[in-house]
């Protein structure tokens, strides 16, 4: 047939086929007049290998296939196989078993309970958006505003009416989520669980689909309609992508042609426990190959922005989650996965070469060195990585009743000290609002309306601190109930002042973070530290943060954080800034809004609430800077204050505004 040719072979067997799903899988073709489709699969430990499918009822002595040379590689053409037909191929093993595996190049999948192959064409979409492409072709996305939008499409919304699970299909949702988020001010989206996986519980972090986008909201057109329409409303989109581990299902990878084909064999190795899952043999130039096409699949041929990729530490540590003597380690003695590490370097170098516009996100909870370094310097080359060591501290700090905050107050500073040592993405996952953590707005201490005066305050600090932000859905408007798969969000809150209240303050929060540049454009790992300044990090006693973010080389413009954690009134706040002149106020958390208003009544409170517009400093050393703003704040209040430009003083010894110099 001559479709995988010698050079295929030979490509994928050094593990550099970087489009070997164009070859590998299930492809609609035309082969001397007759059309079909060929079928290709790697299964080079198997006595012999068939498709299977509704064509030929299933039987697996009727359609068999030819081992290409000794690439391990079986190929067949089967006439009158046509788009959207289920299939399998039946692995003849050496000890004489029959194994019924999906194809793992495989474009569509049945829906759940059904696990079979579905012949898809993806070629022929057409994209519209071309112009998006190009412009973040030329964007450093590390210099540019990035503020996240976490979501699960099977609960952002539903709809009971199409079907028993309220699944809403990938094209027909896009709309609603895109204007949603544009709304709020998003950035970006990132979607949960899209590659094909089973088991509905696992949120989509147990694959057996790799290329396959999940059945449950459509097929592939479907979904490349749901990127274009983001990209049509300037939204970035970021997959979660697992290339550390993959379920034991009967139907998928594990023990693929009755060996330890996409594993580690040994299961101190080739196995998490913990999980019930395995682990990919990053040894094998083919299972490298499998993964490096498969993340560049997704930005290629589906337009995807990034990716973010699940569990970096389980894949980087040979002991992780393993005791004494069940794990083994590294040719050096050491526990670092030499394999990985490679893997990880080569997936992120070609994608960056192939695609300039797209990075990856490396979930990674340790302090590993230079996960955001480049590759050349001895980095793993990501993009970005999530800041799990301040989300910890965060979390920890504003759970505390506020008699003592005052204990914990350096885990709101510590960050700090390495916040400039990757590019760091702030994040508030769905891992933090299930499983008995609560709700973001239950974890916050005291009273109903406290907590959402808290849970305000919080907010504000981290849009403040360096790093790239990132929130689940729901938390934007103080969800009550933990995260829940099987169960819609709760947009009925809304109707409640509090909530909706709530959703209005992040929305504002957001559009402050994407229009001041010092919010955003100086929190890579370039040792940016001048772009933060603390006015006062030791308030331990009364339990209040201030500093300002701003550009390196200029105070011009910087933004004041001030939050209080504390319901306590202090009327005779000082805080010291760098310059002379009026500060207005851009952000303000306080509210009188209680549990039982109505949305009149809170509208009316919010109206009539006295609050400063602006703050004029005068010149008094204050936290040691030359001038001093006299401050009422109020109990759980964050303020923001945006300086005013830099004066300079002229010959006649008067003072103008400092205009920026033109390059």
């Amino acid at each position: 047939m001559n479709i995988i040719i010698q050079t295929d072979r030979y490509i994928f067997g050094q593990g550099n086929h970087y489009e070997i799903y164009n070859k590998l899988g299930a492809h609609i073709m035309e082969i001397d007049g007759r059309k079909g489709v060929y079928f290709a699969v790697w299964a080079p430990n198997a006595a012999y290998v068939s498709v299977v499918g509704d064509f030929n009822e299933w039987d697996p002595h009727r359609n068999g296939m030819q081992a290409i040379e000794t690439s391990g590689i079986w190929e067949a053409f089967i006439p009158e196989v046509k788009e959207w037909d289920t299939y399998k191929f039946a692995i003849f093993t050496r000890d004489g078993r029959i194994l019924y595996k999906a194809d793992p190049y495989a474009f569509h999948s049945e829906l759940r309970p059904g696990n079979a192959s579905k012949v898809a064409n993806i070629e022929g979409f057409n994209w519209t958006d071309q112009k998006w492409i190009e412009e973040k072709d030329k964007e450093d996305p590390t210099k540019e505003p990035m503020s996240i939008y976490e979501v699960h499409l099977g609960s952002w919304q539903k709809d009971y009416e199409r079907n028993e699970w309220g699944f809403i299909p990938y094209n027909e949702i896009a709309p609603k989520l895109a204007a949603y988020v544009k709304e709020m001010g998003y950035t970006h989206i990132e979607v949960m669980g899209i590659s094909e996986h089973p088991l509905d519980q696992s949120w989509g972090y147990q694959v057996t689909g790799y290329f396959s986008p999940t059945s449950r909201y459509g097929g592939p057109f479907e979904f490349m309609k749901f990127v274009d329409v983001m990209h049509e409303n300037g939204i970035g989109v970021i997959l979660d992508w697992v290339p550390a581990h993959f379920p034991k299902d009967a139907h998928g990878l594990a023990e693929f042609d009755g060996t330890c084909l996409y594993e580690y064999p040994d299961p101190r190795k080739g196995e998490h426990a913990e999980w019930g899952t395995k682990v990919f043999n990053y040894e094998k130039n083919e299972v490298r190959n499998f993964l490096i096409a498969n993340a560049l699949y997704w930005v290629e041929k589906y337009h995807v922005d990034a990716l973010r990729v699940d569990a970096v530490a389980s894949m980087l540590y040979l002991d992780y989650n393993r005791s004494n003597g069940q794990w083994v380690p590294n040719k050096y003695g050491g526990n670092g996965n030499l394999e990985a590490m490679e893997f990880l370097k080569h997936v992120n170098s070609i994608m960056t070469k192939r695609n300039k516009r797209a990075f990856l996100i490396a979930e990674e909870s340790t302090a590993w060195p230079k996960v955001t370094g480049a590759t050349e310097d001895g980095g793993l080359g990501f993009g970005f990585k999530w800041n799990m060591g301040w989300m910890n501290d965060f979390l920890e700090y504003v759970k505390v009743d506020p008699l003592f905050k005052k204990g914990n107050h350096n885990k709101m500073t510590f960050g700090m000290t390495y916040a400039f040592s990757e590019n760091f993405i702030l994040v508030i996952s769905h891992d933090e609002v299930v499983h008995l953590k609560c709700s973001m707005i239950n974890k916050m201490p005291g009273y109903k309306v406290d907590k959402f005066a808290n849970l305000k305050v919080a907010y504000t600090f981290m849009m403040g601190h360096p790093g790239k932000k990132l929130l689940f859905m729901g938390q934007e408007f103080g969800q009550l109930s933990e995260w829940s798969e099987d169960k819609n969000l709760e947009w009925y809150l809304l109707n409640e002042p509090l909530h909706k209240e709530m959703q209005d303050y992040v929305a504002g929060l957001l559009k402050i973070y994407k229009s001041n540049k010092p919010l955003y454009a100086y929190d890579n790992n370039q040792n940016n530290y001048d772009s933060f300044q603390w006015i006062n990090c030791d308030d331990a006693d009364r339990s209040i943060f201030s500093f300002i973010r701003k550009n390196p080389d200029s105070f011009s413009e910087s933004l004041i954080f001030i939050c209080n954690f504390t319901p306590i009134e202090r009327d005779d706040y000082f805080l010291g800034v760098p310059l002379k002149g009026k500060y207005k106020v851009i952000a303000d958390s306080f509210s009188e809004t209680t549990d039982e208003d109505n949305f009149e009544t809170a509208k009316a409170k919010r109206d009539a609430m006295y609050v400063e517009d602006s703050y004029t400093a005068v010149e008094e050393e204050t936290d040691n800077l030359p001038y001093r703003l006299n401050i009422k704040l109020r109990p759980y209040e964050a303020i923001v204050l945006k300086a005013p430009k830099e004066q300079k003083r002229t010959k006649a010894g008067e003072t103008k505004t400092a205009k920026k110099s033109k390059k």
